[in-house]
Parts: structure tokens; sequence; C-alpha cells
């Protein structure tokens, strides 16, 4: 009996049966195994390269991405091997099909691309805290073909590579911790940016703080308050800890030396 070109009896489904799931047991076993020793090797180059924790898991994932798809190609083929198909014609048409591809889908190449410089330029990377494509938050993966953005309140972003134009990357380098604080007309000024240098200096023995923080002085004059800057430098991802912090402190300390931060007052005027 002929199917497709492909002679079937009894024996011969048994035995083919046999091997393809001989295939996939491989398969199943090889992909893991393959993808723990890229894991291994990544992280090996890793600590003798000095490279960053969020460079290294990019490109881990990204590698064991690629193992998975060369796998997975090749347990094809070798299934469509073992069923009696011809797949050298395959493999040599695999070019012309991947350039019919690439005319008929072009964005998907541009994702690829797009991908590569990205990874190429460092331009963002695993557990970076940036800012594009209309997305802000956490990287999760970068992949050849989209980038995986984890916005603050939980939100999965599957982002096209192309998409991602004018990145901000918030996490390279020290990060700047600002607060505004707004006092009264009636409070005396130098008084309160004594205050504030004292708690700059308390804050300034925290480990966190790679400058600072200063006590800058007047920022503007509102129609209510009189506002005070302190800022500082800080490690990565902790300037809005150390922001907290600050605000508490100061308002604590504005109570003790009577210093009133406005809030909104509303006349009355009865006729």
């Amino acid at each position: 009996m002929n199917l497709f070109g492909i002679k079937l009896d009894l024996s011969n489904i048994i035995g083919t049966l046999w091997e393809i799931a001989i295939l996939i047991i491989v398969f199943i076993i090889a992909v893991p195994i393959g993808r723990k020793i890229i894991e291994k090797a990544i992280r090996r180059i890793g600590k003798n390269k000095e490279a960053s924790q969020g460079r290294m898991k990019t490109l881990e994932k990204l590698l064991a991405n690629v193992f998975t798809y060369i796998m997975l190609f090749i347990f094809i083929v070798m299934v469509l091997a073992t069923l009696g198909v011809e797949i050298m014609p395959i493999i040599a048409g695999a070019g012309v099909l991947g350039l019919a591809i690439a005319f008929g889908a072009q964005g998907l190449v541009s994702d690829m691309v797009t991908g590569f410089f990205i990874l190429l330029e460092q331009q963002l990377e695993i557990d970076d805290y940036v800012t594009t494509a209309g997305f802000d938050g956490i990287v999760e993966e970068v992949g050849l073909r989209t980038t995986k953005i984890r916005s603050f309140d939980g939100t999965l972003n599957y982002v096209p590579n192309r998409y991602i134009e004018g990145v901000a990357n918030h996490s390279r380098g020290n990060m700047r911790a600002l607060v505004d604080i707004g006092i009264n007309y009636d409070n005396n000024i130098d008084e309160a940016i004594a205050v504030l240098e004292s708690i700059c200096a308390e804050f300034a023995q925290d480990e966190r703080f790679k400058d600072g923080p200063n006590a800058i002085g007047v920022q503007s004059i509102g129609s209510s308050d009189i506002v005070l800057r302190v800022v500082g430098q800080t490690e990565n991802g902790m300037q809005w800890a150390c922001e907290r912090d600050m605000r508490k402190r100061i308002k604590e300390e504005f109570d003790k030396a009577n210093i009133d931060i406005p809030f909104p007052h509303h006349v009355i005027i009865q006729k």
C-alpha cells in the first residue's frame, strides 16, 4: 500500500512508530540538558569576564531559545526522514523558503534585526528598568522577535522589537533621589535649610547613597509656599526608598522645629 509515495505495511508502521518514539524521547531529554549546559557555560563566562548579571541572563535566554529552535528543526527533519520523506530537497529548499518569508514577513525580519542590534549595543538587559515603545517597567526577557517588559502594575507586555525606539534605560549608573518640600512664608528659610542639612548629614552615612544628599536651597517660590530641595545620588533602584525615608525624617524634624508645611486653605466670605 502506498500513501503519498510512502510504502506502508504493518511491520514498517510498528518500526517507524518505535523510531519516532525514540526521537521524541531523545528530543525531550536533549533539549533540557542542552539548555542547562548553555546556562552553566554562560555563567562561567560571566564570572571570568565579570560581565553584568543582566547581560548574562539576556544571552542565556537568547542562546537557549536559539538552541531549542535548532533542535526542533533537526527533530522535524529526522521524523520526516524516518517516514521515508526525501529530506535533501527540504534542506535545499530551506534557503528559498527563508527568502520567501523574508519578503512576505518583513515585520518579522525587522524584529529579528532590531533584536540583534539591541543585544549588540546593550541598549537594555534583563532586570533593567526602562521606558520604551510606550511602556514603562522591568525587562524580563529579550528575544530575537519580542521583548517582555513587566509594568509596575504586574502587566506583562510583549513588545515587537521593531517598535523599540528611543530607549530610556533607568538602570545604568547611580540614580538621583530628589525631595522637594514646601514651607510657609512665615517660617525662617535659613532655619529650615539648617534642619535639612542636619538630615542630609544623617543620610550621608547611609550605604544606599553614593553622593550626598545635599540641601540645595530654595527651588521655587509658589503662591502659598517656599519650596526647598534636597538631592543625592543613590544605588540603582534605591532612589524611591531613599526619597520616602527622607520625607519621613524631614516631616519629623520640621514638627520638632515648629516649621510648618503648608496645606490648602479655603476662605469663605459670608455676606
